[in-house]
């Protein structure tokens, strides 16, 4: 069954309806500056299974790309910044993580592209002049902290920069002077603050009115989920009344697949409502698998980035990719945004799992749209950006329900 696949010529037929209604909804929302996401295409059912507001591995797109993100990102400030001349991107404190600082090297890069002067740092980084990439070294600005108007911001050399581009998601909470001058992302949407589950709250508003417009249902465009809140799985009370919210939902998906036809088992992911970087996520195809896990494997689901206490979790339907390369390996389409337009496509690659396991991990490769030569992307800009660019306008609706900090 590939339902969605099928409805590609009715996408086509209704693109300038489709164009009007996003510049209409998007003047209603604070566009995100930027963001990625990772999506899964079953061919009956095309869904964001993740939505990152502070996205790293912009050293994976494709250099063509470039100068149309480039593009983008100067369009953005400067409508948002107008008189911005100096960007300062402040970072994560991988400082060992390689991938990541190539990451910084390329977004650094296109910012300088677009012609803005581009300096690089964080308070964490006080005692390091550089961190150490794959192709070299990223040199880094020192940060102060001074009085302005009463309030401490940071500086680069005892000056303010016009605006301060977030790489940073935030778990670990607010950094002291960042709310006192121009940020974005806002400092609000961190994962101190925002949670997977409102994100797909707002988004289902939006796909709710494409598939309307569409006359599909939106089940169709997005994964099924649901909330467990106040879970202490250390106490086996919490995992058993856990795992009984996991068959029932899983219930409910069995009965889905039936009625449509869809020959498969369903499958829940298990995520920390707050979590990012792919920690704390497990799949299960029933609830005896949760209560039979054992001490080490229940750590693993419960870890979260900067050891932040996990107690609600995000149950979500396993959506199985139908995109495979040569070899068979399953593939997943990760598209990168800019002003909220789908503007570089990526394919994570993972030989060692399977069409519906996590490719997040280790063992994932990367190519780009042009290196697969496109084999992977008939529906990239058709399906595959439509989702994309729902999710983003999701992120804007978020930010007016969080308010800035």
């Amino acid at each position: 069954m590939t339902f969605v696949h099928e409805h590609a010529v009715l996408l086509e037929s209704k693109r300038s309806e489709i164009t009007a209604w996003m510049s209409r909804k998007r003047s209603e929302v604070p566009i995100p500056i930027y963001g990625s996401v990772d999506i899964r295409d079953a061919g009956w059912k095309i869904g964001v299974v993740d939505a990152n507001h502070f996205p790293a591995g912009f050293n994976n797109i494709s250099p063509e790309d470039k100068p149309s993100l480039a593009k983008l990102l100067k369009k953005h400030i400067l409508r948002e910044f107008e008189d911005c001349v100096w960007v300062h991107l402040y970072p994560e404190s991988h400082t060992r993580n390689k991938g990541y600082v190539e990451n910084l090297i390329a977004l650094k890069n296109l910012l300088q592209l677009a012609g803005f002067r581009c300096t690089v740092g964080s308070v964490d980084f006080e005692d390091l002049g550089h961190l150490i990439g794959i192709s070299g070294p990223l040199k880094l600005d020192p940060i102060g902290k001074k009085e302005h108007k009463g309030e401490e911001v940071l500086v680069i050399d005892g000056q303010q920069p016009d605006l301060i581009l977030l790489n940073n998601d935030l778990t670990d909470g607010l950094v002291a002077g960042l709310g006192n001058q121009i940020v974005s992302p806002p400092p609000s949407m961190g994962w101190h603050r925002r949670r997977k589950s409102q994100h797909y709250e707002v988004l289902a508003e939006y796909v709710e009115e494409i598939a309307h417009m569409l006359d599909i249902d939106p089940w169709h465009l997005m994964p099924e989920w649901f909330v467990s809140e106040h879970k202490c799985l250390e106490k086996q009370e919490c995992r058993i009344e856990l795992a009984a919210e996991v068959d029932e939902f899983l219930t409910s998906l069995r009965d889905k697949y039936q009625s449509l036809g869809i020959q498969r088992e369903p499958v829940a992911f298990i995520k920390n409502d707050r979590g990012t970087y792919g920690l704390g996520i497990m799949t299960v195809r029933s609830g005896d698998e949760l209560l039979e896990l054992s001490n080490r494997k229940m750590n693993k689901l419960m870890y979260s980035k900067g050891g932040a206490d996990v107690d609600n979790f995000l149950i979500q339907e396993g959506i199985p990719t139908i995109l495979e390369n040569e070899d068979g390996a399953p593939v997943e389409p990760v598209v990168y945004l800019v002003d909220g337009q789908a503007a570089s496509w990526f394919y994570r690659i993972n030989h060692k799992k399977s069409d519906i396991d996590n490719l997040n991990s280790p063992s994932a490769q990367f190519e780009s749209f042009l290196q697969s030569g496109g084999q992977y992307g008939e529906h990239a800009h058709g399906w595959h950006a439509l989702v994309a660019e729902l999710s983003m306008l999701a992120m804007g609706k978020e930010f007016l329900s969080y308010g800035n900090d």
